[in-house]
């Protein structure tokens, strides 16, 4: 007899179409400001630095939020399917508000740079949080448009952040970057806990701290093994071997741990589904791919084409609107024919044939052609991003709805950390073997040039510069593009939505969102 994930649902009845549409834009918003928060502070660094000093943890500002959020994102998602999502939500902007403001009030790199931890432990549980509610309150068939709703978040994210960065440094100082989340986080935070009411829910198991513990040592070793990894540590170097050694390590006592555990922070039974083990294959391999892309793009098109800082982000308008375009359109046709192996098959196709495009790129290559080609890959993104998402949310019950989530978004991040290594490793390579001769007569390190320092070289320099990047986005895109390869063959495996025993679910006239608890 066959098992029905989605068994078990009835209980749950949709709101009242405003109240939703209110619930769901504020667990939006507060996606999009953990998503700003990894990136509105680019642009602002060197303002920092210049009022705090301790250049030399610049890095640590960035990392200590991505590693905080990426450790936290799986145990906020198994807490909510334990104790009820709202509270734990609430909870998690509670977190993250708290940390915005003491890192808006710190007066050294080092507050700075804990406080940010603060920020980033609740930040884990922002799109976890969101992703779960969505599975909660809206049937499998009209998740489409409110995922497409939460895939935006990280277009206007990517676009947004620096831009954003710049301009309050620049005219409110670099302290608002973090201030600016107060006002919009309090209108999420009174909007979640007015408007939202879900049964309450309290498990009488205990936490998994072991696992929880685990998980989260395991993690933070393989995001610093690829943050660290041939840049500040030699991979042969001690360090980045006892962190592979911990994270392998790890990764057994935590199968080991979780076997065992009342109530494991990562239940490894949703792994009986086959759609959901293919669906995190598929989310590691597209992560892998996305990340190393959207960070050499710019590069390339600072370098090679000309832009300015501020410019380059506009530039990568054409993939970002069509991985939000495919995401609007696309995720509302997935959801309602549940064909999820045709458009993960399609994903797959378009992300293999827009990055080996993108790999095509050369000192000649126009903007109109690059803007072409970057469509053609944020379509893929956008296919797969939505398929991934609804597989793995559709292939588990309601209570592993937040484990569900949290597991396709950690697989993606953590995939996107391998990839940025990945890429950044040959692209330095070739840019490095591009120079030859000509490295000392740029007058510092060659990968640090920005669009204006290039324009004080002398032209035959810049020139061989120039070949030199686009030869070394060249080989990355190139190399990434297995990847892509493996994440279309991973996808033929996706099988479509089984069709229900019993009809979709009904709306029902009690109001959910008003309901008691």
């Amino acid at each position: 007899m066959s098992h029905d994930p989605t068994a078990g649902r009835a209980a749950v009845v949709a709101p009242p179409n405003h109240r939703l549409f209110a619930v769901m834009t504020a667990a939006v918003v507060a996606m999009l400001l953990a998503a700003l928060d990894s990136l509105i502070l680019g642009t602002a660094m060197p303002t920092i630095v210049g009022e705090l000093g301790g250049l030399e943890h610049l890095s640590w500002v960035a990392s200590a939020y991505m590693l905080a959020t990426a450790a936290t994102t799986p145990i906020w998602g198994k807490l909510g399917d334990m104790y009820g999502r709202k509270g734990v939500f609430l909870a998690s902007i509670a977190l993250f508000l708290a940390g915005s403001v003491v890192s808006g009030l710190a007066q050294s790199m080092g507050q700075l740079i804990g406080f940010r931890v603060l920020q980033g432990l609740g930040s884990g549980g922002l799109m976890v949080g969101a992703l779960s509610l969505i599975g909660e309150l809206v049937t499998p068939r009209e998740r489409g448009k409110f995922q497409a709703m939460s895939s935006a978040v990280m277009g206007v994210a990517m676009v947004g952040g620096p831009l954003a960065g710049g301009f309050l440094t620049d005219h409110l100082g670099w302290r608002y970057c973090f201030y600016v989340n107060v006002p919009f986080g309090l209108a999420a935070f009174v909007t979640i806990a007015v408007a939202l009411k879900l049964p309450k829910r309290r498990s009488q198991a205990p936490i998994d701290y072991p696992g929880a513990a685990l998980l989260a040592a395991v993690i933070t070793s393989l995001v610093l093994v690829t943050t660290w990894g041939g840049t500040r540590y030699d991979w042969s170097s001690p360090v980045i071997i006892g962190l592979i050694a911990i994270a392998v390590a790890g990764a057994f006592a935590l199968l080991a741990v979780e076997r065992r555990a009342v109530a494991p922070v990562l239940p490894l039974t949703v792994f009986r589904s086959a759609n959901f083990s293919w669906a995190n294959v598929v989310s590691f391999l597209f992560g892998f791919v996305m990340v190393a892309a959207m960070t050499f793009l710019p590069i390339y098109q600072q370098t090679v084409q000309g832009a300015s800082a501020s410019s380059a982000g506009l530039l990568m308008l054409p993939l970002l609107l069509g991985m939000v375009g495919t995401n609007a359109f696309g995720g509302q046709l997935m959801a309602k024919q549940g064909n999820f192996k045709l458009y993960a098959i399609a994903g797959g196709v378009l992300l293999l044939v827009g990055i080996l495009l993108l790999s095509l790129m050369d000192t000649k290559t126009g903007r109109l052609e690059t803007g072409t080609y970057m469509v053609v890959f944020g379509v893929g993104l956008g296919l797969l991003m939505q398929v991934t998402l609804s597989v793995a949310m559709e292939s588990v019950e309601m209570k592993d709805l937040g484990v569900a989530s949290s597991m396709v978004t950690l697989t993606r991040t953590i995939g996107g950390a391998f990839g940025v290594s990945l890429a950044g490793i040959i692209f330095n390579e070739r840019v490095t073997a591009g120079m030859g001769v000509e490295r000392g007569a740029t007058g510092g390190d060659i990968n640090r040039l920005s669009a204006e320092s290039l324009l004080k070289l002398p032209e035959p320099v810049r020139e061989v510069y120039e070949k030199a990047v686009a030869d070394g986005t060249h080989w990355a895109f190139l190399t990434v593009s297995v990847v892509a390869a493996a994440a279309l063959a991973a996808s033929w495996f996706i099988k479509a939505r089984p069709k229900p025993a019993a009809p979709p679910l009904a709306t029902a006239p009690t109001d959910q969102v008003g309901a008691a608890g």
